[in-house]
């Protein structure tokens, strides 16, 4: 038979079929409710009302006795001690007590592999990080439910497009002013969109695929994504930040 565990706190509830207790986790209060003794409280209803009815038609006993009798067992929101020892031998297996802490917790709190609490356990780190993969999944899985996902998705790559056509520093990413060459956040090499003009009127058309003036298409050199003597990350800079070499 398995140890007795310590009996956490709890309250004493009714819902209209006979009293019931309710466990609480010491951690997160998460709830643990018994089952009433139904047929117990229609037994007592039934010898109650058959024992008041009785008293009633004794002289000299009257209402005032037979008002004892008749409180109903079904709204009682008491519970003797050995009712209470009853309840919680039904749910008792679902909690187990800390030995560091010595709170009783639920299963939610506890860890099994270990015997300890989630606070306490020495797989802490690990708990923690494993619950938070499971709420990034959860997350991930409701933005997607609404198509938040692609929403998102979009999002990024436009901030990505619009970061790329204005100063920018190859390592930090942060935004500088035009015609910089050192970052003023990291020091490290700043990355200037390309100037381009528009073949047929001359208008600066940067890294528009059409000329805002005229509307000539404009065709963009194509810029390598590393440098061809270090393979660094070009990142669109026209020379390479780590070495120096002209991109192209």
């Amino acid at each position: 038979m398995p140890a007795q565990k310590r009996m956490p706190r709890y309250d004493v509830r009714n819902d209209g079929i006979g009293p019931y207790a309710v466990f609480y986790c010491d951690k997160c209060s998460r709830e643990f409710r018994s089952q009433p003794d139904i047929a117990g409280t229609v037994t007592k209803d039934i010898g109650r009302r058959a024992v008041g009815g009785l008293l009633r038609n004794i002289p000299l006993v009257g209402n005032a006795v037979a008002n004892q009798v008749d409180q109903d067992p079904r709204y009682i929101t008491s519970m003797t001690p050995q009712q209470v020892e009853a309840a919680w031998n039904q749910v008792q297996d679902r909690f187990n007590e800390c030995p560091t802490c010595q709170l009783v917790v639920c299963p939610s709190c506890w860890d099994p592999q270990t015997g300890y609490c989630s606070d306490d356990s020495p797989r802490r780190a690990d708990i923690a990080e494993a619950e938070g993969e499971q709420a990034g999944r959860a997350l991930k899985g409701l933005a997607s439910a609404f198509g938040l996902d692609t929403a998102f998705k979009n999002a990024a790559e436009a901030a990505k497009r619009a970061s790329a056509q204005q100063p920018h520093c190859s390592k930090c990413g942060a935004v500088g002013a035009p015609g910089a060459k050192f970052c003023p956040e990291c020091g490290g090499a700043m990355v200037q969109p390309p100037v381009a003009t528009c073949p047929k009127c001359g208008a600066t058309v940067g890294a528009a695929k059409f000329c805002p003036e005229c509307g000539a298409k404009i065709e963009q050199a194509a810029v390598p994504a590393t440098c061809s003597k270090c393979g660094a990350e070009l990142n669109g800079a026209k020379f390479c930040p780590e070495c120096g070499t002209r991109a192209g």
